[in-house]
């Protein structure tokens, strides 16, 4: 190379698409599963819409209530809710699973496309984030 030829990359900031909450069956978190036209090219549409689903079902478990929830709460009140410093709360174990699903998403389909899915409990479940991170440009 001479020395008066300079490589210079162009860099690209991601773009940055939001998937807001669904708010039509009430406060309940759940996720619109309207396909983004920025992802159209990047990520399928069966596969985009696969995994806000199964996001979706695993936050109905974490908020449905039944008797272990019932009885975790009564507990928890009556010890002066020193119990939660010895047990981890079903909603706790609920939102690690989908930590890792989310992870697991990220490994196996999402960060080979060049696209991060960021867990919703980081933007205080009101949108799923993706960052689409722009494809490596060749030097110039």
């Amino acid at each position: 190379m001479a020395a008066n030829e300079q490589t210079t990359e162009v860099a690209t900031a991601p773009k940055k698409v939001f998937v807001q909450r669904d708010y039509t069956h009430g406060t309940e978190c759940k996720y619109e599963t309207t396909y983004p036209t920025q992802l159209e090219g990047v990520i399928a549409r069966e596969t985009f819409t696969d995994t806000v689903n199964k996001i979706n079902e695993l936050f109905e478990r974490a908020e449905e209530l039944g008797c272990p929830t019932y009885t975790e709460g009564c507990l928890s009140c009556m010890t002066g809710y020193l119990l939660y410093f010895c047990i981890e709360t079903k909603y706790s174990k609920e939102m690690k699973q989908i930590s890792l699903f989310i992870q697991r998403q990220n490994d196996e389909i999402y960060h080979p496309r060049g696209v991060h899915i960021v867990e919703p409990m980081l933007r205080g479940l009101r949108c799923i984030e993706l960052v689409v991170y722009p494809a490596p440009s060749k030097p110039v």
